[in-house]
Formats: C-alpha cells, sequence, structure tokens
C-alpha cells in the first residue's frame, strides 16, 4: 500500500516552528508580536492564497504574497521578501510531531510511505520530514501544479500510485475525500474536520495506532480502500 502524509499539519507541528520563528522576526523588526497570533494570521491568508490561485505559483510566494498581506494589515513595512526568507530559513527548525519519527520506519516496512503536500520540493528537503521519506515519494504541488484543496491534487496522488492518504486539517481532509481518496486521519491538536463537509471514517489520535489500522485494511481491493 502506498501511504502519503500532509506535511504541516500530519508529520510537522508547523504552528509551533513558524509561530517560535516569527516572534523572533518581529521582535528583530522592532515591533514584537504574539508569534502564534501572527502564525495564524499569515496561515489563513497563506491558504487562501493557495486556494484562490490561477495557475501556479511557487509555494514560497504564497509565502510572500501572504506575509505580505499580514504585514500590511498590522501597519508594518518591512520588506516582506526578507520576512519571507527569514522564516523559510527556519524549516528545519520546526518540530516533528511526537510520534512521527517512532511511527514512519515502522511503516515503511510494510508499506511504500511518502508525502503529499503543497510545498516546493527544495523546501521539503530542509524539513525534518525530509530524513524519513524517500524524496522519490514526494507527490507535491511543485510537481502536480496544483494546490490543495483542488481535486487536481489528488487526482494525481492518484496517478502516483497513492492509495490512502493521512491527512490531519480540515481542507486536506474534505479535499482528499472529495476526490475520492481513501482517507485515515490523524487527529493533531489545533485542527478539526469541516463539518459542512465528508467526514473520515477512520481517525486515529496518535500515528502510533496507524499501522493496526492498515493491517485491518489490507486484504481484498474491496477492502483497502476507507
Amino acid at each position: 500500500m502506498f501511504v502519503t502524509f500532509d506535511l504541516f499539519s500530519a508529520l510537522v507541528d508547523s504552528r509551533t516552528g513558524a509561530a517560535a520563528a516569527l516572534a523572533a522576526i518581529t521582535a528583530d523588526a522592532g515591533h514584537p508580536a504574539d508569534g502564534g497570533s501572527v502564525y495564524d494570521d499569515w496561515d489563513a491568508r497563506n491558504k487562501a492564497s493557495q486556494r484562490d490561485v490561477v495557475g501556479w505559483v511557487p509555494f514560497a510566494e504564497h509565502c510572500r504574497r501572504s506575509l505580505a498581506a499580514t504585514w500590511a494589515a498590522r501597519g508594518w513595512s518591512d520588506d516582506p521578501a526578507a520576512a519571507t526568507d527569514a522564516l523559510l530559513a527556519t524549516l528545519p527548525d520546526w518540530p516533528l510531531w511526537p510520534d512521527v519519527a517512532e511511527v514512519l520506519p515502522v511503516l515503511a516496512r510494510e508499506h511504500r510511505v511518502g508525502v503529499l503536500s503543497n510545498v516546493d520540493d527544495a523546501l521539503f528537503a530542509r524539513t525534518r520530514a525530509a530524513e524519513l521519506i524517500d524524496p522519490a515519494e514526494l507527490v507535491s504541488s511543485e510537481r502536480v501544479r496544483a494546490y490543495k484543496p483542488h481535486p487536481q491534487l489528488y487526482r494525481g496522488a492518484v496517478a502516483a500510485g497513492v492509495d490512502l492518504h493521512v491527512p490531519a486539517s480540515a481542507r486536506d481532509t474534505r479535499g482528499a475525500l472529495e476526490a475520492g481518496l481513501a482517507v485515515v486521519r490523524v487527529a493533531r491538536p489545533g485542527h478539526r474536520v469541516d463539518p459542512a463537509g465528508p467526514q473520515p471514517e477512520r481517525t486515529v489520535s496518535d500515528l502510533r495506532a496507524l499501522p493496526g489500522v492498515l493491517a485491518g485494511l489490507s486484504g481484498p481491493p474491496s477492502t483497502s480502500r476507507g
């Protein structure tokens, strides 16, 4: 079975990592702010930029546009490009969720393990998750030329041979389910399902439960999808 994970919700605790970075960046610029609040504003704008984009632009450019809008909303005139570079430079410091490093190698003994993400390939390589994932098993927006939650990205995953996706965020869970991809959701702090969208049949609170769930799904094709 080819199992993919979302990068910035299921594997990486992006809010913790980016909030710390943004707190330092804003302090250095002379207007210290709560990093979590800045992250929430930037993250919402970033997701909207990805959702509304026509064509394709790199993930890093979405980050820059969204950070520029966040800065403008707060009345800050600092260069958003420099702030974006500083933020993305901290990617290697963004922590994995505690269960990730233990579980991914276990899963890889029985399954193909990959990532399905809106990230650019070069940025993925700088994350801690890249130490656990073969880059050949990355299904990225850069390769497919589409961003979540657009169905094209999930169709690209199916074309790459993905059997099942493990998201955490509301948009990724809904997008994968609406595209017909089998899903086992991992419940991460700060993430919920979309109450207006389809609901996953299977949810785990910790990735340590995932090998058992996948073992139960293995078998005849009719039972291999969630």
